[in-house]
């Protein structure tokens, strides 16, 4: 699980906004841009080419 300090501090690689963790702890999300980043083995990969869209 991405800790909460280190959440405060991420922004969205593409618009710079904020990320949420969604509930299962698996993605970051970015509303604005409406895209997933993936967290694997605790480690967000916020690379706007591994960016998924987000489901609806």
């Amino acid at each position: 699980m991405v800790k909460k300090d280190l959440l405060d501090i991420l922004a969205c690689p593409r618009c710079k906004e904020r990320v949420c963790l969604s509930e299962d702890g698996r993605w970051l999300i970015c509303e604005s841009c409406a895209v997933k980043y993936p967290v694997e083995e605790d480690i967000p990969i916020m690379l706007v080419e591994r960016a998924e869209p987000l489901d609806d």
